[in-house]
């Protein structure tokens, strides 16, 4: 891939500075921008960024408009509770953009937000780029013409992508995943546990519940009572949770106070491990350490991991973890999706999609039951093992999704 000039839109004659316009909604949205303000300054030092990102992408030089957790709802009835607002953002945004007029606008993710937005803009003939391409393989291939009217250019995290793209006459890229780049081919797990103050032989079950509040209200509790379960089968079982934010945190705890476990307060560890951020409830039943972020240290250092289907799951894989995928949403949203038949696969988990066939068990909705995930978790904690086979597949997979995402990401933008 190579850069051509950068195009400054005659519709700002007295810029001297390229101007981007980003918009991302949750976490790894946030990430994601935030590599890319990294790498397209170092291409242009004097380059400007504005939108709405999170912390990372503020920090990477973001002028935010609003915050990126305004935009991380999900499922239709929670969509529906908040449409009001996110329309008056996307008014604003488009305002705003359509006045400054960048030399791009990107959208991270969040489809159902940005899609729209692009496709006004993209009308306006404002250049747009969208970054991470919504699952078309599961839900209607025939959506990528739909996104081809919105997007310039969209930027793929997955190499099967851009070729469905080319059948509906899409320009689209594959970038490469930037999970790849941040865990090496053979984790550390004995440094991982050190860095978390873990005894090396002690079984340890990394729980990741979700990175909004819905989901820990609606797995917290299944989570924490396959948790007890294990505790009862599996001697010295510690249980590890990373969490996303306070706000994710203080849910967990009131889930946990709900099963009977401590009072919904936090105590500091005391331990002399050098990671910041660990908690724990006073007199658990279990040993449960709960973590101000550091997930992919959580995961390393596991010997199964129980988690919420999305983004997690491929973490997990290229953590070389074995692991047990769970998920489920709300009633109305699961009645609607099913009722109209708007889902198109088998497999929800992207190693197993990845993969082509059920590599790791999935346990959704009435399935995901403490029981159940209790079973699936016991054999990999007892055994403290990763099967052959299984970890040759996470290699595999893990090659095939290697890249270099920022600097493709930023070169794809500025030669569109």
């Amino acid at each position: 891939m190579t850069d051509s000039p950068f195009p400054i839109p005659h519709s700002r004659p007295h810029a001297q500075s390229p101007l981007f316009v980003l918009v991302a909604g949750e976490a790894s949205g946030d990430l994601l921008g935030a590599g890319l303000i990294d790498s397209l300054r170092s291409r242009f030092p004097d380059a400007r960024f504005a939108g709405i990102g999170g912390p990372k992408m503020v920090a990477a030089g973001l002028e935010a408009w609003f915050p990126a957790e305004r935009l991380a709802v999900m499922g239709l009835a929670e969509v529906l509770r908040h449409l009001p607002g996110l329309l008056r953002i996307r008014r604003e945004v488009r305002r705003r953009t359509l006045a400054l007029r960048p030399d791009a606008f990107i959208g991270i993710d969040a489809p159902d937000f940005n899609l729209a937005l692009e496709r006004s803009l993209k009308r306006a003939g404002i250049r747009t780029i969208h970054y991470v391409s919504p699952s078309i393989w599961a839900w209607r291939e025939k959506r990528a013409e739909r996104i081809g009217e919105s997007a310039d250019r969209v930027l793929c995290l997955f190499p099967m992508e851009p070729p469905v793209y080319a059948r509906h006459g899409v320009d689209a890229r594959f970038v490469g995943h930037p999970l790849a780049d941040a865990f090496a081919m053979e984790p550390d797990q004995a440094a991982a546990r050190a860095a978390l103050g873990l005894a090396a032989d002690a079984p340890v079950l990394a729980m990741l519940p979700g990175s909004r509040l819905g989901e820990i209200a609606r797995l917290g509790a299944d989570f924490i009572g396959a948790a007890r379960i294990l505790a009862t089968q599996v001697p010295n079982l510690h249980v590890v949770v990373p969490m996303a934010n306070a706000a994710c945190r203080d849910a967990f705890a009131s889930a946990l106070a709900k099963a009977g476990i401590g009072n919904g307060e936090w105590g500091m560890v005391e331990s002399k491990a050098p990671a910041r951020g660990v908690l724990t409830i006073p007199d658990s039943p279990f040993p449960i350490l709960v973590l101000d972020g550091q997930s992919h240290t959580a995961m390393i250092a596991a010997d199964a991991i129980l988690l919420a289907s999305g983004t997690a799951a491929l973490e997990a894989m290229l953590a070389k973890r074995p692991m047990v995928v769970a998920y489920r949403i709300a009633r109305l949203t699961y009645w609607i999706v099913m009722g109209l038949g708007l889902l198109k696969v088998d497999r929800y988990s992207l190693p197993n999609h990845l993969a082509g066939r059920d590599l790791v068990p999935e346990l959704m909705q009435d399935d995901c039951t403490p029981e159940a995930l209790a079973a699936a978790l016991r054999g990999p904690l007892l055994e403290r093992r990763i099967d052959a086979d299984l970890l040759a597949e996470y290699r595999r997979l893990h090659e095939r999704l290697r890249g270099d995402p920022d600097a493709d990401a930023a070169a794809a933008v500025i030669d569109a």
